[in-house]
């Protein structure tokens, strides 16, 4: 038995996340599984570090997947992007020790999240970050920020009301920067939950319009309720940029 790693990049804009689904064929793992299959015969479950949302891209998702046969890399990459659709890549692949799982084993993972805050919206950038038509405070942004750094209880900023794993999650760090309107935070931590990247943009975003004041983001973590948090913000900002090991 063999066990690959593959990096693999995506426009999660017509899909339906990640994750295969009973009810549609329309994910990412679906479509690489399918054409595995079609390549080598076999049924491979390909395992991600995570599930991206419906809508949501990546820049660099990992995962990984077993084949009883040897692969040649090289050629099986040229031959998985063959038949894959445009909006799916596979960037590298690599055989990996038979223990490796790209879920478990992940230690690191980089979001970043795009908002378009420019005056009249970029065309170009439609597709690829949220429209705000609001002026956004970046400092006060920022301030807010530091309170999501270090380990917490992020139940707060999470949409699944039954959760029996732990909620805890540490935040590396938070970094803010814009460039002629177009913002990009930057969120760095050993994992994160659902809908939680995109639930603290929302917050920063209440805070940068002036409807959460910045020191008020620890009562909100304390607090554990998600009604207490900002709006859910769109997933077309929203990229994987990277994972870790």
């Amino acid at each position: 038995m063999y066990n690959y790693k593959i990096v693999i990049q995506y426009d999660g804009a017509r899909y339906n996340g990640w994750q295969r689904q009973g009810n549609t064929k329309n994910t990412i793992q679906e479509k690489i599984e399918e054409v595995i299959h079609g390549l080598t015969g076999m049924t491979a479950e390909v395992i991600s570090s995570g599930r991206t949302d419906a809508g949501v891209h990546a820049l660099a998702q990992t995962a990984n997947f077993k084949s009883e046969e040897k692969l040649a890399c090289p050629g099986f990459i040229c031959d998985l992007n063959r038949y894959l659709p445009k909006d799916i890549r596979i960037l590298s692949m690599e055989e990996a020790d038979i223990r490796f799982h790209a879920r478990l084993n992940a230690k690191k993972k980089t979001y970043v999240y795009r908002i378009d805050n420019t005056l009249y919206g970029s065309v170009f950038d439609r597709k690829y970050s949220m429209r705000f038509n609001e002026r956004l405070d970046i400092n006060k942004m920022r301030a807010a920020s530091a309170y999501y750094v270090g380990e917490h209880d992020f139940k707060s900023f999470c949409t699944k009301k039954s959760m029996k794993k732990s909620t805890v999650r540490t935040i590396y760090s938070v970094d803010i920067e814009e460039n002629n309107g177009i913002i990009e935070i930057v969120y760095c931590g050993n994992g994160f939950l659902y809908n939680m990247v995109r639930i603290l943009t929302g917050t920063l975003m209440e805070v940068g319009r002036g409807n959460i004041d910045p020191d008020s983001i620890p009562a909100i973590i304390e607090s554990g309720d998600r009604k207490n948090a900002g709006f859910t913000a769109q997933p077309e900002g929203l990229f994987l940029k990277s994972v870790e090991y």
